[in-house]
């Protein structure tokens, strides 16, 4: 299975800004989903051009050096060659030896002189192009939800998940829709998600059932859920595919039928709406075309990524896969909410170990806020520009550090 937890964009209820930013002397909208039309999201600095790297350094955390340790154990596997060279950025062994000399450096830098040294002598620093091919990223925010399920339906429990059905094609190695098998050979687009949901079709594969729409309609943005049933046991659902739909935030929905304004679009604000307006709800929860299937999982590696690791939190960062390296060290500068809604210098070294399905251009990103309701609120407002920058070890450096070998099931990792 591939993994796309939280990361299929979260909480992108919109796209546009949670925290009711001022537009009075903004001649355009930006277009943070502007694609690539030529040339690579990542362009490379002369040393005088690098971004300041001390406020990431003294930021550094337990989190940091978890989400590192995920990331080498995804270069680790055979299957992570497949996705290098990439472009003309880095090879696998510059990638995986870039991870593997940061944490060192990490590690064993004593002063932050010594750590910034070390990183100029030995890497080359890429910045995006973001949407405006000038840096600018639009960073929002996802989470990982908690939800009451039942396993048979009930007058609380109505709705459900459903399976990956056999005739859901995808990509064998990117996981991206292609569309339905028909009976001769043939792929053709799915429905959209109101002939899907009444016409029966995904009848016999439900999983599990919610209490609401909503609830199904969140864990199919986030792609991934714990679940609490009824005996108090605990079941872990993660993303098993999708259909190959046009993705719609219910946020701009909402913001274009003049639901709801910029100052007041927030997930609480969303979720009360539309348990007070459920007819409705359902209409414009319908407008995303984009349908998830899921599948049951062990939850010891929740929430996965779409790297098939674990995301950590305020660490690990949703991209598109296409455009940008996966499994690297970054620094992300922006703005982040704390928990009194004040917004916040948010300038820290990531991961990027996941992705989105509204991720899908250069001017995107998604921070991983973590678990639960307190990560939620955060994720929710999350809404802030910014830039980032990847780091690759110079070629000459890349075969002095070599991933550690990999432990056996049952012995401890090296260095443990």
């Amino acid at each position: 299975m591939r993994g796309m937890t939280a990361s299929f964009v979260a909480l992108a209820l919109a796209a546009v800004g949670f925290t009711g930013c001022q537009r009075e002397h903004v001649v355009a909208e930006p277009d943070y989903n502007r694609q690539l039309t030529s040339g690579h999201a990542l362009r490379k600095l002369d040393p005088s051009q690098w971004p300041s790297l001390a406020t990431a350094w003294g930021a550094r955390d337990g989190y940091l050096d978890q989400a590192l340790d995920q990331s080498i154990s995804w270069f680790q596997k055979p299957s992570s060659q497949q996705f290098f060279p990439f472009h003309e950025v880095s090879t696998h062994e510059q990638a995986a030896g870039s991870v593997v000399a940061f944490k060192e450096f990490l590690k064993s830098s004593t002063t932050e002189q010594e750590f910034l040294g070390r990183m100029q002598q030995m890497f080359d620093c890429w910045q995006t192009v973001g949407y405006n091919d000038q840096g600018t990223v639009l960073f929002t925010g996802y989470y990982a939800p908690e939800f009451k399920a039942s396993l048979t339906p009930d007058s609380t429990f109505r709705f459900p998940l459903y399976r990956r059905p056999t005739d859901c094609v995808t990509d064998p190695v990117t996981g991206e829709p292609k569309g339905r098998l028909q009976a001769d050979g043939t792929v053709a687009p799915w429905p959209n998600r109101a002939e899907i949901q009444s016409s029966g079709m995904l009848r016999g594969l439900e999983l599990v059932y919610l209490p609401s729409e909503f609830d199904v309609y969140i864990i199919q943005v986030n792609g991934s859920a714990k679940l609490t049933l009824q005996d108090g046991s605990t079941m872990y659902v993660g993303y098993a595919g999708k259909t190959d739909g046009q993705y719609v935030g219910l946020g701009q929905t909402l913001l274009d039928e003049k639901i709801l304004t910029e100052r007041d679009l927030n997930l609480p604000n969303v979720r009360d709406w539309c348990d007070k307006n459920p007819d409705r709800a359902m209409e414009y929860i319908n407008r995303n075309n984009c349908f998830v299937f899921f599948t049951k999982y062990d939850g010891s590696n929740w929430p996965a990524g779409s790297l098939g690791v674990k995301v950590t939190e305020r660490t690990s960062l949703a991209t598109d896969k296409k455009i940008y390296p996966r499994g690297g060290f970054l620094l992300v500068d922006t703005k982040s909410i704390n928990f009194a809604n004040q917004q916040v210098p948010f300038n820290r070294f990531m991961c990027d170990q996941d992705t989105g399905g509204a991720i899908v251009a250069p001017g995107r990103a998604d921070i991983f806020m973590g678990v639960g309701a307190s990560a939620e609120i955060l994720a929710g407002a999350q809404y802030a520009e910014g830039t980032m920058y990847y780091f690759f070890l110079k070629p000459e450096y890349a075969s002095q550090y070599p991933l550690p070998p990999v432990a056996k099931k049952g012995a401890p990792a090296s260095g443990e």
